[in-house]
This record gives C-alpha cells, sequence and structure tokens, in this order.
C-alpha cells in the first residue's frame, strides 16, 4: 500500500527525532557541558537584555551575570566546607562518648530483658577515633592519591568546569540572533503552531524557575531560623543548605535532614535532638507540600512522585549529577508536550474512530 505525502513527510520527521534522540544518548558525556552552559544561557538571558536596555554593553552584561552567579555557587559551597570543618571536630571528640552512653544503654537493656553478655563497642569506638584523628596531611596524601587513581575523570571535571562558562558566555553575546536563525529553519506552515509551543514552554518555565527560587529562599529561612530555636550551632549553614538543596527533590532535604540530626546528635546527645529536628523538618515539608509549592509553582505544573523519581533516575543516568539538577526542568517543559500529544490525540481520527467523520 503506497504512503501518502502527509505520511511521509510524517514519518520523515519521526526518523529524524529517532536519529536525534540516538545521537544525543550517544554524544550525552560530550554534550553534558553544552547543555549545561544553554540552560545557563536560558536562565541570565532575561538579566542580561534588561542591562542592554540600560545602556551597558552586552559582553559586560554577560560577564556580569556570570560573575554573580560564580558568587552565589561558591557562597553555596562555602556552606559546605563550614558545615564539615564544624562538624569534624565534633565528630572526633563526641563520639567516642556517644558510643560509650549507647553501650551503657544496651547492656542496660539486655540485663532488663535478660538477654545474656554485655555489648562491646570498644572496637568500633577505636577504629572511629584513629579514623577522626588523622592528621590534614594524612588525609591530603590520600585524596591525592585517589585523584592520581581517577585522573581522567578529574580532568573530565576540571575541563568541564572551565568550559561550561566559556560556552555561557558566548551563548549570552549571541542569544537572539542564534534564536532568529533556529527559528529561520522551521518550516513556514509549522512556525505559528511552533510559535505557540515556544511561547507556552518558555511560560511554563520561566515560572517554575522562579517559582523554585523563591521557594528555595523562604525554606532557606525557615529552616535556619527553626534550628537556631530549637539551639541548634550549626543552624545557619545547615538550614541555607537545606534550603537551597530542595531543587533536588528528596536528594537535598535528605542530605539537609542527616546533616541537622548529626550536628544536633553530636550536640546535645539526647533524644531532644532527634525530636527537634524531626519537628522542624516535618514542618518545612508540609509547608513546601502543601502551600508553598501550591502558591508559587502552581498545581498545573506539579509532576506526580513516581514521575520525579523517574525523571531523575533517567536524567541521573544519562547526564551524571548536572542531570539530576536538570531533571525537573526538563520534567516541565515535557509535561507541556505531553499535553500538546493528548489534546491532538483527542482530536485524531485515531481517538475519535466512526465519530470523527
Amino acid at each position: 500500500m503506497p504512503l501518502s505525502s502527509a505520511n511521509k513527510i510524517r514519518l520523515s520527521w519521526a526518523a529524524l527525532g529517532a536519529a536525534g534522540l540516538a545521537l544525543l544518548l550517544l554524544l550525552a558525556p560530550m554534550l553534558m557541558p553544552f547543555l549545561v552552559a544553554l540552560t545557563l544561557a536560558y536562565a541570565l538571558h532575561p538579566a542580561v537584555d534588561r542591562l542592554v536596555r540600560c545602556r551597558v554593553p552586552r559582553a559586560l552584561g554577560a560577564a556580569l551575570a556570570l560573575l554573580l552567579l560564580r558568587g552565589a555557587l561558591a557562597a553555596v559551597g562555602s556552606l559546605i566546607v563550614s558545615v564539615v570543618q564544624q562538624t569534624v571536630p565534633q565528630l572526633r571528640q563526641q563520639v567516642p562518648v556517644l558510643l560509650t552512653h549507647v553501650g551503657t544503654w544496651l547492656d542496660a537493656l539486655s540485663a532488663r530483658v535478660g538477654i545474656r553478655g554485655a555489648v562491646d563497642l570498644d572496637a568500633l569506638r577505636q577504629a572511629l577515633t584513629r579514623m577522626l584523628a588523622g592528621d590534614p596531611q594524612h588525609w591530603s596524601a590520600q585524596l591525592l592519591s585517589s585523584a592520581r587513581s581517577g585522573g581522567g575523570l578529574l580532568l573530565n571535571w576540571t575541563a568541564n568546569l572551565l568550559l561550561i562558562p566559556v560556552v555561557t558566555f558566548y551563548l549570552l553575546l549571541d542569544w537572539d540572533a542564534l534564536m532568529r536563525r533556529a527559528f529561520d529553519l522551521v518550516p513556514l506552515p509549522r512556525r505559528a503552531s511552533l510559535r505557540a509551543l515556544l511561547g507556552e514552554c518558555d511560560t511554563v518555565l520561566a515560572r517554575y524557575l522562579r517559582g523554585q527560587l523563591v521557594v528555595m529562599l523562604i525554606l532557606a529561612v525557615f529552616y535556619s531560623a527553626g534550628l537556631a530555636v530549637a539551639g541548634l550551632q550549626l543552624a545557619l549553614p545547615i538550614g541555607v543548605f537545606t534550603g537551597l538543596a530542595v531543587c533536588v527533590p528528596f536528594v537535598g532535604f535528605g542530605v539537609g535532614l542527616v546533616l541537622a540530626l548529626l550536628a544536633g546528635a553530636l550536640q546535645f546527645q539526647s533524644v531532644y535532638a532527634l525530636g527537634a529536628v524531626a519537628l522542624v523538618y516535618g514542618v518545612g515539608q508540609v509547608i513546601e507540600s502543601w502551600w508553598l509549592t501550591p502558591r508559587l509553582l502552581g498545581s498545573h505544573l506539579g509532576l506526580h512522585p513516581l514521575l520525579v523519581i523517574f525523571l531523575l533516575l533517567a536524567f541521573g543516568s544519562v547526564f551524571g549529577f548536572v542531570g539530576v539538577l536538570l531533571a525537573l526542568p526538563a520534567g516541565a517543559l515535557l509535561l507541556v508536550l505531553a499535553r500538546r500529544g493528548v489534546s491532538w490525540y483527542r482530536s485524531s481520527a485515531l481517538f475519535l474512530g466512526d465519530s470523527g467523520a
């Protein structure tokens, strides 16, 4: 049965899409810095356009935007370093004492229930003490040895970190021209529908990014204040880190919760730490799920938790850790495309059948 011209065109576009997807999967490691740079350029180009309207040269505006982004990332990195620097000495001093208390409690519990034999945690306590008491020179030698063994991976990460700002800068310089040239390649009959689709995607993604940024800032303030009221010494760095890390669902919240529980257990060495941290993080999760996300992101942007897990695993397996960061923005775009596809399917002859005729 010969194919009509319309079906031939559809098959051609389907073949091109399949070939593009295969090429994307094949070149995923090499395309990762360009994908990150494209995402950063999309997020930063409105700010650069505003600077250009204020008569700031575009090259200077792009450089300023990248410097501000670098400062924000450096601030987050300093928070992580601050938590590590203040937690490791506490681990060194208080973990042996904490293990002694745990051993005493286990001995009393075993005697109460009639179990013979004592619980000996001396070996574990001595091993942890030796590990945490290592001098910085020994740790530096181990880190250097690990870097030598994984030299290829380290070199790859270093090259990407140097390449991403350069590619982002050039994309910001030529953003409007690149978008115009790409749109000129679209077939004339499809330009109106594509312009409407791109406008919807831009609106959804911009709303998502702005709403997510506000959610992160509000939660950073809430967790910092809540942990400070609970008396945690590391309330500010852990609270800010947790608020900023909620951009990665489940992972960011889980890491922040573990850090807060560890810091609370080392500081208070009582059940109060567990209860206080659980209360603060439980209230924060309720506020985020039932008030902040529906109000600032919109219920129509909500993704099912199972879909979120799938996106995190899929993008993480293809693009690594950067893919985990890009999973939710990509999910918002895929949601728009899925709505368009469902709308087209419901109006097609395949769905309507005889009633469509």
